[in-house]
């Protein structure tokens, strides 16, 4: 499987992320030349669990998530980053865990935007969203290199694709920039050769440094 990048937009110091930096974003990938190919979706659920006797809520994780990623959609993706965990499994078990009513969601984000092809690279460029919901929670991209899958041997020509890449966003002065922060895979038992657990751990990652983005700003508020 080729090796994927996956970043988030960090908003400048004040500023908030909104539609239109994404417009930006999007008009950026086609002035060097991008060639638009379709629309794409991931979605992340957050799960809680189900229970009778609310003492034993702590010996739960909090940040139990689910993913589905679409290159895989008859899989389906658990992620606990604090115990780093990552599984692959099919994708009835969201039913199987309906009915069990072990664990229920607690809300559910979807990853949405266009895919474009960029010579040997793919990109997707898209909006974080609450389901049924248009409020805009964040932006991402994900950067694909379609000949190689070793993670390593692919690292050179991934940052020498986002220098350009940020050089050529730049021109257009935007309140923030692309961040990407690459999980240990080792410490999930992941190798080398890229899969999709790789991709499932890096959106759990992602969502992580949202979150955490979100909560400076409000607490900047405060």
């Amino acid at each position: 499987m080729p090796i994927k990048w996956v970043l988030h937009w960090q908003p400048n110091v004040g500023t908030s992320v909104n539609s239109q930096i994404l417009n930006e974003v999007s008009q950026c990938v086609e002035s060097i030349n991008g060639v638009k190919e379709g629309r794409w979706k991931a979605t992340l659920t957050f799960y809680k669990p189900m229970l009778r006797d609310q003492s034993l809520a702590a010996e739960f994780p909090r940040d139990f998530l689910g993913i589905l990623i679409p290159e895989q959609p008859n899989k389906y993706y658990f992620v606990i980053r604090a115990q780093r965990i990552v599984l692959e499994s099919d994708s009835s078990i969201q039913t199987i865990m309906e009915k069990l009513q072990s664990y229920k969601m607690r809300v559910a984000l979807n990853f949405e935007g266009f895919q474009y092809q960029l010579g040997d690279f793919q990109l997707r460029v898209g909006k974080v969203v609450p389901t049924h919901s248009e409020n805009l929670r964040g932006i991402v991209m994900e950067v694909e290199y379609l000949p190689v899958s070793s993670i390593e041997k692919s690292r050179q020509i991934m940052e020498e694709f986002l220098d350009i890449w940020q050089a050529s966003l730049s021109k257009r002065s935007l309140p923030g920039h692309f961040m990407h922060v690459e999980p240990n895979f080792t410490e999930y038992g992941l190798p080398d050769h890229y899969s999709s657990q790789h991709t499932a751990v890096q959106y759990a990652n992602v969502m992580a440094q949202l979150i955490a983005s979100v909560q400076s700003v409000q607490s900047m508020r405060n």
